[in-house]
């Protein structure tokens, strides 16, 4: 509530100045009402949603029957090193050369396209990535491929464990 003084003090005779008026605000009810707002934003904003990936894991039993075949001429796999490095082959290993890579667009993200276009192209259908982290990965590699795999709409990927041979071509490569 706004109040306007507009009382007079004594008159002494003289000049007759103008009065001045002072005013004087209440701004209690402004100060409720912006306490109320705050709280009320408080208590229904969020702040910082957690962002996690839908990641469909197998069964716990062994279905031997359910598996499908993958030709290793649609597949790639990838191996995760250590230094942020990955190494990558198509089909089996041994029968292709392996390659050094590392993560980013100009890295494996461009290698994933390149060879899902001529996957393509040669079969008529989509490539499947083998995700195979080493002991030697951190675990910003693992959620790094995975968003790489997002990003390249990859539809089929899967995430197995590392075999020796592997393991001994990571070291020649150094990455291990």
């Amino acid at each position: 509530m706004a109040e306007l003084d507009t009382s007079s003090k004594d008159n002494k005779g003289g000049k007759v100045r103008s009065k001045k008026a002072s005013t004087r605000v209440d701004l209690t009810a402004m100060v409720d009402l912006a306490f109320l707002l705050i709280t009320f934003f408080m208590l229904t904003t969020t702040l910082n949603k957690p962002q996690a990936m839908d990641l469909a894991m197998p069964d716990k039993d062994e279905k031997k029957t359910d598996q499908l075949a993958v030709a290793a001429s649609r597949t790639m796999t990838i191996l995760l090193g250590s230094n942020d490095k990955i190494e990558w082959y198509i089909g089996e290993p041994g029968k292709s050369a392996p390659t050094v890579d590392n993560f980013g667009k100009n890295g494996i993200r461009k290698t994933l396209l390149d060879n899902i276009a001529k996957v393509k192209a040669a079969s008529g259908k989509d490539m499947f990535v083998i995700i195979k982290p080493s002991d030697k990965s951190v675990y910003k590699n693992m959620v790094n491929i995975l968003d790489e795999m997002a990003i390249t709409n990859i539809q089929s990927y899967g995430i197995v464990d590392i075999s020796e041979p592997e393991v001994a071509e990571l070291k020649k490569q150094g990455l291990y």
